[in-house]
């Protein structure tokens, strides 16, 4: 039973993340393509909505001097 827990014979996980985390990604990538003004800057806004989070967290980091 590694990460996840057994209760009553159920398998008891953290769905609600991953659908957050995926309407998260879909919601990038429709605002960085709609800012594309061409197809390569539309495949550069697709791939930075793959990566969004990594900006964020050091941003946050840069901005709180960590």
């Amino acid at each position: 039973m590694s990460e996840y827990k057994k209760r009553s014979g159920q398998n008891v996980t953290n769905g609600g993340v991953g659908a957050f985390m995926f309407l998260a990604f879909i919601g990038a990538a429709v605002y960085f393509i709609s800012k594309a003004d061409g197809f390569w800057e539309g495949v550069l806004g697709f791939l930075k909505a793959l990566v969004w989070p990594a900006f964020l967290v050091f941003e946050a980091l840069t901005t709180l001097g960590a």
